[in-house]
């Protein structure tokens, strides 16, 4: 496939992955039926049917339609590998595992907090995994010559205040901040990629 063509579905798919998430994640919360926010609450909660009867079906679709769109987001991140060496390798890493922590998050979807263990597994599995796909993607990108530095330390500087935040603050102020802090990489991904010459 032509690196034209796989940097158009990066920043496609990127987009969507962005757009769904938060204009879905926005109207499952403005259904929510009693107060909801991120320091009181976890994301699931918005999918949770018990809690929130009319808006669970949007945020747990929303889930489920992102992680499609990230095993495409992922897939695309080809159109930054080098010919040859150590930054394909780890970038290549950081794609195979990008795809299972997107399965994660349509799991996540399908299995609502409503229903238990599932979800606990689902949502476990990919907060593990998310982590170490942006620490392996942020020392690709910045082993590429041409990739702008600024954006690979913020993924891996980021990534590693997670950790900081899991052992400090906790709890689902912890969760807000991977899951938007790890959407603003994705964000940056597609702005860098948008901007790169056709090659």
């Amino acid at each position: 496939m032509p690196k034209s063509k796989m940097q158009s579905i990066l920043v496609a798919s990127g987009a969507f992955v962005i757009s769904t998430y938060c204009l879905l994640t926005l109207l499952s919360w403005a259904l929510y039926p009693a107060p909801y926010g991120p320091l009181t609450h976890y994301l699931s909660r918005l999918g949770n049917y018990d809690y929130n009867p009319s808006g669970a079906i949007f945020y747990n679709f929303g889930c489920i339609l992102t992680g499609i769109a990230l095993v495409l987001f992922f897939i695309s991140l080809l159109t930054w590998h080098v010919e040859s060496g150590l930054q394909r390798v780890i970038l290549s890493h950081a794609q195979i595992l990008g795809i299972a922590s997107a399965i994660a998050l349509i799991m996540i979807g399908v299995f609502s907090e409503d229903q238990g263990s599932p979800h606990m597994i689902a949502s476990m599995t990919f907060f593990m995994l998310n982590f170490f796909v942006l620490f392996l993607a942020g020392i690709g990108l910045l082993l590429h010559n041409t990739f702008p530095r600024v954006v690979g330390l913020y993924t891996i500087i980021f990534d590693l205040s997670t950790i900081v935040f899991a052992f400090t603050i906790s709890g689902s102020l912890t969760e807000w901040f991977t899951v938007f802090g790890s959407l603003l990489f994705v964000l940056m991904l597609v702005i860098v990629t948008f901007r790169q010459p056709d090659g």
